[in-house]
């Protein structure tokens, strides 16, 4: 595969759900480059904000993509997950150091969740998720964060674990659920999570191929199965739920080229899919993917995608270091 004659742009989605799909969309300084845009997320005045598994971790620029400023150097083992609070903090997720750090939108560290450095024993061998002998405490290899309207806390520990966390919000742990494998209220690497309106918790239960459903108190709800390997959930304002799937062809020891790769898929809040482009035929296409990680939306329904393209696809000899990493789709308005 080759960007040589890729387009610029492109138009994806269908019915009330069509965006132009940008590939290039954001601006470098000069002389940098962006690594891997493992995580992305957009505060109160659409402030884009991308951790980069790069020299310069934490990323911001405006809606147009122009580069507004950068912080984080030397602060971080290995970037994993981004969510941006209501007014405006930062919750990063560091998932081999084992920690969570609450920042100001300029860099300063308010509190870190979990020890540095320090792991819980899970009886994972080698970091291997597919070793996970039981459910532990927090954390080992954390993955996503996010708030209730409370300020309660969800964590995803994810890599070397296989649990939900649930804090308070002054950082007492109240709760945790979760043990390995396949059953409801199971998980195979729960990598994301959100929560809509109703306060339902959506854990992207990656390897399982679903979303699970809980209530605030851990009791399993539901599930969706109509999704490939998930990265992370967000709700919109109208509880539409954007899914970021990485697919079977990268980032797994058991690549599935004849079945779908990376896509987004966008569903209501009952699980009806409303809209889906990608599936990794072509990932240097503005519309289609490697390795989708990461999904936000900003207040005028943008919609802002990173992607795992190094360490996924690149690492792996199935695309060149040019393959985009980061995405945005802009709405297109109906017009009668």
């Amino acid at each position: 595969m080759s960007s040589d004659h890729a387009p610029v742009t492109e138009i994806v989605g269908g019915g009330d759900f069509v965006y132009q799909a940008c590939a290039t969309w954001h601006q470098m300084p000069a002389g940098w480059t962006l690594t891997e845009a493992v995580g992305v997320a957009v505060d109160s005045r659409d402030r884009v904000f991308v951790f980069d598994r790069g020299p310069h971790p934490v990323l911001i620029f405006d809606r147009e993509g122009n580069f507004i400023d950068a912080w984080g150097e030397e602060q971080f083992v290995r970037p994993h997950g981004i969510w941006i609070a209501p007014d405006d903090t930062l919750y990063l997720t560091d998932d081999l150091d084992h920690t969570i750090g609450h920042y100001t939108p300029d860099g300063k560290l308010l509190r870190t969740l979990g020890t540095s450095g320090q792991a819980s024993e899970t009886g994972v061998v080698n970091r291997d998720y597919r070793t996970i002998q039981r459910g532990g405490p927090p954390f080992n290899q954390p993955t996503n964060l996010t708030l209730a309207p409370s300020g309660e806390m969800f964590v995803t520990d994810g890599y070397g674990n296989a649990r939900v966390h649930k804090f308070s919000a002054d950082g007492e742990l109240l709760l945790s659920w979760g043990e390995p494998g396949t059953g409801p209220g199971q998980f195979n690497l729960p990598h994301g999570i959100a929560i809509d309106s109703r306060g339902r918790v959506f854990v992207a239960d990656r390897e399982n191929s679903r979303l699970q459903i809980f209530s605030p108190e851990g009791e399993y709800l539901d599930e969706w199965t109509e999704i490939a390997r998930p990265c992370q959930i967000f709700f919109d304002a109208d509880d539409r739920a954007y899914v970021a799937e990485v697919g079977y062809h990268a980032g797994t020891p058991d690549p599935r080229p004849d079945e779908t790769g990376g896509r987004l898929s966008i569903f209501d809040s009952d699980g009806n899919l409303l809209a889906r482009w990608g599936g990794g035929k072509d990932p240097y296409q503005p519309g289609d993917f490697i390795a989708p990680h990461d999904i936000w939306v900003d207040s005028r329904g943008d919609i802002y995608l990173g992607e795992v393209t190094d360490s996924a696809g690149v690492q792996r000899g199935m695309v060149g270091a040019d393959c985009p990493s980061l995405r945005k789709f802009t709405k297109v308005l109906a017009t009668d």
